[in-house]
């Protein structure tokens, strides 16, 4: 792990309440996919970020980061961002993170738990082409799914990828999966037997995720995910 000092390149609305935040590290950032960052708001006051970004781009460095007002954890790491154009953080950080395997990889993301998702599918797709990976990310509305066009983009050039959006409360004309996004990839894979999963949410969901999938086959030494740490 490093200190780094970071320039924001640029800052991005993705909904009304997630801002992707581009920085520009002072010097190129080695990590894994599937690591996180800790962003420096005091000596005692750190805030842990998944990194979005493939580790094949260390000179930028992805977040997502979900700020609404409400939530003053995250919105007063934005607002820094805005005002003062530069970060101080701590990486890289997290156990996390992709494995080289041939197992099929099943990743689970709720809401913005996407942006730890997204580097593991990134860099799954450059360094291990041939492994099948499924993606089931879920959210309350499709307009939710900020990637959601990118991502199905990706699923045409990757035959090994695919990608499940799953909403919570779907328009009368959506014919994707609905529900809780655990659920919908219990619906498909009905046998986690010889697979990975990596998820990112809610430790509620993370739980949930552990208890249900290892009753039907899932081996606990091919789950992964920060929650885990904690719960």
């Amino acid at each position: 792990m490093r200190v780094i000092n970071c320039k924001v390149e640029s800052i991005e609305a993705q909904t009304a309440i997630v801002h992707k935040v581009v920085l520009l590290p002072e010097f190129p950032l080695e990590f894994i996919a599937g690591q996180y960052l800790q962003v420096v708001m005091g000596e005692k006051d750190k805030r842990p970020f998944s990194i979005a970004s493939a580790p094949s781009s260390p000179n930028k460095i992805e977040l997502h980061i979900g700020a609404d007002p409400a939530n003053k954890y995250a919105f007063e790491v934005l607002t820094k961002c805005q005002t003062e154009g530069s970060l101080i953080v701590e990486a890289p950080l997290g156990e996390a993170f992709l494995r080289k395997s041939h197992l099929p990889a099943i990743i689970v993301a709720g809401g913005t738990g996407y942006s730890y998702a997204k580097s593991i599918v990134l860099d799954c797709l450059e360094s291990q082409p041939d492994r099948e990976v499924k993606l089931y990310w879920g959210a309350k509305t499709i307009n939710d799914l900020y990637e959601y066009s990118a991502l199905e983009a990706m699923s045409l050039t990757h035959p090994n990828f695919t990608f499940f959006p799953v909403v919570e409360h779907p328009n009368d004309d959506w014919l994707g999966h609905t529900g809780w996004v655990h659920k919908a990839a219990i619906r498909d894979i009905t046998d986690f037997s010889g697979k990975q999963v990596y998820a990112a949410g809610r430790f509620e969901m993370s739980a949930t995720i552990r208890a249900e999938f290892c009753s039907i086959g899932l081996n606990k030494t091919e789950l992964f995910g920060d929650a885990y740490a904690f719960i």
